[in-house]
């Protein structure tokens, strides 16, 4: 019972002091999981982050299942799953109960302009670590070079782009295995 607690406490923290969504989760939850109770390394963080981006729903909640589920099995992913979610569920009403009445102040506008921001460099840098920790060899960094010009440049379907990626790097696999 001990570690569900545990778990709720940790993602709730996440959940709480996360803004800007999945991304800018990567330092807390790095913070949370690994360093404080090394319930994974980064390298699992890192694949656990990657398949709940390519899973459907959100990102945020995909990676506390996985975590929660390898810490204390369907329990334990129920519980980190309410806790990631319980702070936004918490806000959410408060903000919208008060919003309306405060939305035109500049205080309140300059402060989601700060929040704007702060959530911008907190993606930046969780993209820098992703690039740092996935971009390990030269086949690597042409994908990452290549999906970043079809993306910014023709629009392509993440879907499209997570497939030929996922291909590319089976391919290169399997090349590797039956070289001498």
């Amino acid at each position: 019972m001990q570690i569900l607690w545990r778990l709720y406490a940790a993602f709730f923290r996440i959940g709480i002091l996360t803004f800007g969504g999945g991304y800018a989760m990567l330092p807390m939850l790095t913070r949370e999981v690994v360093e404080k109770y090394h319930w994974a390394t980064e390298n699992d963080i890192m694949d656990y982050y990657v398949i709940a981006q390519c899973t459907p729903g959100v990102i945020a909640v995909n990676t506390a299942t996985f975590i929660g589920a390898r810490v204390a099995g369907n329990a334990g992913g129920i519980i980190a799953t309410l806790g990631v979610v319980s702070p936004s569920y918490l806000i959410i009403c408060l903000i919208a109960s008060f919003l309306q009445q405060f939305s035109h102040l500049e205080i309140v506008q300059h402060a989601f302009a700060g929040i704007s921001i702060a959530v911008c460099a907190m993606v930046l840098n969780a993209v820098w670590k992703l690039i740092a920790k996935s971009a390990v060899d030269k086949l690597t960094v042409v994908v990452l070079a290549a999906t970043a010009l079809v993306t910014i440049l023709f629009g392509v379907s993440p879907v499209l782009i997570v497939i030929a990626a996922s291909c590319i790097g089976i391919l290169a696999k399997r090349g590797g295995k039956e070289a001498p």
